[in-house]
């Protein structure tokens, strides 16, 4: 027998051993039994091919002569090749896979799985015992021949794997041998038929919007329909392993057909969009919800939606799909923060408590947008960072094969769209969408992984897109080739259909009956609504907020603020502090005594304290958020020993909520992303993110845009965000000095959100704790704050003790000891941030009385402080000039926005004037001379009576 030969083998080959060579090759087999990586690549292939070495004998023979029997090295060869054949099934394996429906893609090379390849012929692999080279077969594969078409069939179906690239031996393992060992179970007859009438009601779905709403966008999913029982599926699987939360994004791509039909939005409400549009001709697939103050809403494949579901234990969970613009890629942060807001206890002190098993997340991405939006990777980079990780994302990639009118060819540089998440150690899978139970049975493993080793894991929908990228688009004028196949391929509904016929699961009559069943249905919500107008969806009704904002109370008791201080200079008597550091803080103990002054960074710790204080959990994060960039904050004390650390907030015994403070990574787009995605998600939970500089930003312009200034406009989404962005002219050149103020102002609209510049301590002190007091409120909005960078430790900018317990935030401050005479001002001078600071140590400095000026400060810029502004220019009935004074160039800052409020307000026939830097390409000059000597000049100019009546622009 052939195991008998090879035994024989075996044991020749082990006589040549005898003696001390023999011990030594039994301390080799041992350390191999252990960890196979321990011993030489030699020693673990002899091993492989012919087991563990005989005994040695106690005693030693050395006179003994050696048997002359060789060790056969052309059978061990080819053991050791069939090995590697085994291993290149297992990583190349999809390469040869029968992933696309259409046959239309380039096929690989492939060679490298042909057993030819290493000199192997069937007889070559007949002679091995199949476990010889697949660890673990299957009883019923008996030799390596069997074994090499039995991992063939496995690798190269209509499901693809690529698992090599995991790092991580178990997880690795683990991958392969469910996929060997085909643990997921098959679906029963019920299942199937299941299966089928989610596909027609997908398939029909479509259908009826076609024929129904023709000429409309709906960006249909046909071509990928499988998506939808996928989804049904991961829910299900979630929703039984305890998840509470389900949480999506995907952009328009077959969103309907998932609100439809994952989100359970009826079928009435998305028809009364298509049928109520207005102005069809103008505006042929908007859709719009309707328009009243404060809604503008938006189209109807980039709206949400959340359903609650119930699980086999009873278990209820909410599911939700994000609101996503037409960024495509965007909405991917938002949703990770959706999760891990989803998954935190923020009610105890100290960091927020994590449950990754309470929300689960999936994101559905289009395969030119994974490979060519950065924020893809960004956001992947999110996966293992403590601040950001959520216990894993599952991702599917809804391939068409091409994006908008670009192929593939023109769109990416790897052979898969998918290959962007080799680089984060994602498994991946690649399936054909043609294949129903392939799809649902990649799924399955896709959430085993995810709830096993709590990482990320991605499946490749491979499919095609029906359509155009709309159905308005005629898709033959740049792929015809591709769209002859199309027109003439079966849809996979009828596919499954015949499939399931041929297994006797169903008979055609009964195919043919849910098709009419589903086409029922669809007529009957259609029915109901066309001659009905439509509610606007997500309406709602926005109300001016300044005044009742105004209102809320942010002084804090100085006994109170003074106990919060002692608490947080307390730490463990054996934590070393950086001495360096250790005499910053200990500055601190008498600075809320009579007399004396709390700079900005303490007004910032007193106010994060005495929010948790007062039961507000908080989340801030930021590049450098735990020291702050101009390390002023040092929330997070490092012990210069050991490395340890201490957050003082986490320790205050007054402390009723969470304080969450991370260190984010160098991104900007998808950290901001995040940030707005946990706050709306936990709208109870004040969430900071701080700019390392404040022109980073720039980076996540598509965040600002769309999401924090216009989302609760489209989609009726409040967020209370607060964006801390380092702002001044230092001369630190033109990518630090502008958080580009005048941006966030040209998006002002409808009390969108709030855009400060301030200039005291006290001032940031209320208007933190003010916007921790609108959270959850229907007054709730964005921050963005203008942070200092050098005022931070300007003594003009701390505050008395007195100004944190009595007061609140005001939106204007007049300059002390101006104005004092009334009837003798003749210049107003209206400013906001730093320039303020300079223009009030170029007026001490002067010793002058300066009777004819006045300066006012606008700490607040949007909403613009109309009343305060008039009510004060209404005490000055001699003003022969209004300056509005910056340090940006004319067209940046504050000034293009403020300067028609200005007119609004000033006193008739009083002109209206700037002084500042002219207009310029860029923000700054990138030389300190330069810069000192035109800042000297704004505020010179604008301290000379001289110059009144004049437009002051340097340069003219």
């Amino acid at each position: 027998m052939i195991t008998n030969k090879r035994d024989e083998q075996a044991q020749g080959a082990w006589e040549s051993y005898y003696g001390p060579n023999l011990g030594y090759v039994q301390e080799q087999y041992e350390r191999y039994v252990n960890d196979p990586e321990s011993v030489d690549e030699t020693y673990r292939k002899v091993f492989q091919l012919w087991g563990a070495p005989p005994m040695a004998s106690a005693e030693l023979e050395p006179a003994a002569a050696p048997k002359s029997v060789a060790l056969d090295g052309n059978l061990l060869k080819k053991g050791v090749d069939a090995g590697k054949l085994v291993w290149n099934i297992r990583t190349y394996g999809h390469l040869a896979a029968d992933i696309d429906p259409l046959g239309i893609l380039t096929k690989a090379d492939t060679r490298v799985l042909e057993p030819e390849q290493y000199g192997l012929s069937q007889s070559d692999l007949e002679a091995f015992p199949a476990s010889l080279i697949w660890d673990g077969a299957p009883d019923n594969v008996r030799t390596g021949w069997e074994a090499i078409q039995k991992l063939r069939q496995t690798y190269t179906g209509t499901i693809a794997y690529e698992f090599s690239h995991v790092h991580e031996v178990e997880e690795r393992v683990w991958l392969n041998r469910q996929v060997e060992n085909q643990s997921v179970v098959p679906l029963n007859a019920e299942q199937k038929k299941a299966l089928l009438e989610r596909l027609v009601e997908v398939d029909q779905f479509e259908e009826f919007l076609h024929k129904t709403f023709v000429g409309q966008k709906r960006f249909s999913i046909e071509g990928t329909d499988t998506m939808v029982p996928m989804l049904d599926e991961l829910v299900r699987h979630m929703v039984d392993e305890g998840a509470e939360h389900i949480l999506m994004g995907m952009a328009h791509r077959g969103r309907l057909n998932v609100l439809a039909h994952v989100l359970g939005k009826p079928y009435d409400k998305i028809f009364a969009e298509f049928h109520h549009s207005p102005n069809k001709k103008l505006f042929p697939s908007e859709g719009s919800m309707g328009i009243n103050f404060g809604w503008t809403g938006d189209v109807k494949y980039h709206l949400g939606a959340n359903r609650t579901v119930e699980g086999a234990s009873d278990v209820k969970a909410k599911i939700t799909l994000a609101n996503n613009p037409s960024h495509l890629e965007y909405v991917n942060p938002v949703v990770e923060g959706f999760a891990r807001a989803a998954q935190e206890d923020r009610t105890e002190p100290g960091y927020p408590q994590q449950d990754v098993n309470k929300a689960a997340t999936v994101i559905i991405h289009g395969d030119s947008a994974f490979p060519g939006e950065g924020i893809v990777a960004e956001t992947l980079n999110f996966n293992k960072l403590p601040g950001f990780q959520n216990g894993g994302t599952i991702h599917i990639i809804a391939n068409n094969n091409i994006g908008f009118t670009t192929e593939s060819k023109d769109s990416r540089s790897t052979h898969y769209a998918s290959d962007l998440a080799k680089g984060y150690e994602i498994p991946i899978v690649h399936v054909n969408a043609d294949d129903p139970e392939a799809c649902i049975n990649a799924m399955r493993l896709a959430g085993e992984y995810r709830n096993k080793f709590k990482k990320d894991f991605l499946i490749d929908l491979v499919g095609y897109r029906r359509y155009g990228h709309n159905e308005t688009d005629d898709p033959d004028t740049t792929q015809p080739l591709v769209y002859q196949k199309v027109k003439t391929h079966p849809r996979v509904a009828a596919i499954y259909a015949d499939i399931l016929i041929k297994e006797g699961v169903i008979s055609k009559e009964e195919s043919a009956q849910i098709i009419q069943q589903v086409q029922e249905r669809l007529k009957a919500a259609y029915d109901r609504i066309k001659d009905k107008e439509q509610d606007p969806a997500n309406s709602h009704h926005q109300t001016p907020a300044e005044e009742r904002i105004a209102k809320i109370k942010t002084a804090v008791p100085i006994g109170k603020l003074r106990k919060i201080n002692k608490d947080l200079l307390s730490r463990p008597d054996d934590f070393n502090v950086y001495p360096k550091l250790q005499r910053i803080l200990e500055r601190r103990e008498t600075a809320l005594n009579e007399g004396e002054k709390v700079d900005w960074g303490l007004a910032e710790t007193l106010a994060f304290a005495s929010i948790v204080a007062d039961g507000k959990p908080i989340r801030l994060t930021g590049q450098d958020a735990e020291r702050a960039t101009f390390a002023h904050r040092n929330l997070v004390l490092h012990d210069t020993k050991n490395g340890s650390t201490y957050c003082p907030i986490h320790h205050l015994p007054d402390a009723k909520a969470s304080f969450a403070i991370y260190n984010s990574p160098l991104s900007e787009a998808a950290v901001l992303g995040f940030e707005y995605g946990y706050n709306v998600y936990s709208p109870e939970t004040l969430v900071i993110w701080e700019a390392q500089y404040g022109d980073f930003s720039n980076v996540a312009q598509v965040i600002t845009d769309q999401f924090i200034s216009a989302g609760r406009s489209k989609w009726g989404q409040k967020s209370s965000l607060v964006m801390l962005l380092p702002h001044g002219y230092e001369g630190a050149g033109p990518e630090h000095s502008s958080a580009r103020l005048e941006r966030f102002l040209q998006l002002g609209g409808e009390e969108n959100f709030t855009v400060a510049n301030v200039t005291t301590a006290a001032q940031y002190f209320h208007l933190l704790r003010r916007q921790a007091a609108m959270t959850e409120s229907e007054d709730a909005r964005p921050l963005i704050l203008m942070s200092p960078k050098s005022l931070i430790r300007n003594a003009r900018v701390a505050s008395s003790p007195a100004e944190f317990a009595e007061g609140s935030f005001k939106p204007v401050l007049e300059q002390p000891g101006l104005g004092g005479r009334p009837e003798r001002v003749e210049r107003i001078i209206l400013c906001s941030g730093k320039i303020a600071v300079e223009l009030e140590e170029a007026l001490e400095k002067s010793g002058e009385a300066n009777e004819w000026l006045h300066i006012l400060r606008v700490e607040q810029l949007y909403p613009f402080p109309e009343k305060e502004v008039a009510g004060i220019l209404a005490r000055f009935t001699n003003v022969k000039e209004i300056l509005w004074v910056q340090e940006e160039p004319e067209n940046m800052g504050a000034w293009r926005y403020i300067e028609s409020k200005l007119r609004k307000v000033a006193p008739k026939d009083t002109p209206v004037n700037y002084n500042g830097r002219p207009e310029r390409s860029s923000t700054a000059s990138g030389f300190q001379q330069v810069h000192a000597f035109e800042q000297q000049q704004i505020v010179a100019a604008a301290l000379n009576q001289k110059s009144i009546k004049h437009n002051i622009t340097l340069g003219r």
